[in-house]
């Protein structure tokens, strides 16, 4: 049974979700599988897209794969609304594949948490637009977006 708490914790305030939305971010700018897996509960339920995954080994070997595939990610998540335990947040993120092709992706993130601060569900939609290199925004070194990046809205998206 887990019982190790993970604040900030439901029910969430706009600051304390925001809060949950930049560390969701930053674990998942981390690109480590096994950090960002133990954010979730145990029998966490992931729609990813048209994938449907369950607890935390497939959660990791997800994001395995989906990292060998996206490379130099780069994400940027933006709450969208909160109550009680859940968040909704818009994303956007930024990845080449291996021939250099680079996107652009935005979606939308339902997320339900346990009373530990835990994510028991997560809804993803996610659309991928082709980008040239040019109109790339995201330049930061890989791993944790600086404080001083700016977020979405302010980049237009």
């Amino acid at each position: 049974m887990e019982t190790a708490d993970r604040p900030p914790l439901p029910p969430f305030t706009l600051e304390t979700a925001t809060q949950k939305a930049r560390l969701a971010e930053d674990a998942w700018n981390s690109r480590d599988p096994a950090r960002v897996a133990l954010a979730y509960t145990a029998d966490s339920e992931w729609r990813n897209r048209a994938e449907f995954i369950k607890g935390r080994a497939e959660i990791e070997a997800f994001l395995t794969r989906k990292w060998e595939r996206e490379l130099d990610y780069r994400l940027i998540k933006e709450i969208w609304a909160f109550h009680e335990n859940r968040i909704a947040v818009r994303f956007a993120y930024e990845w080449h594949d291996d021939s250099g092709n680079w996107f652009r992706s935005y979606g939308n993130e339902n997320w339900e948490f346990d009373a530990h601060g835990l994510m028991r569900r997560r809804i993803a939609s996610i659309n991928d637009a082709p980008i040239i290199e040019a109109e790339r925004k995201f330049h930061w070194p890989l791993g944790r977006r600086p404080d001083d990046h700016p977020e979405l809205s302010a980049l237009g998206l």
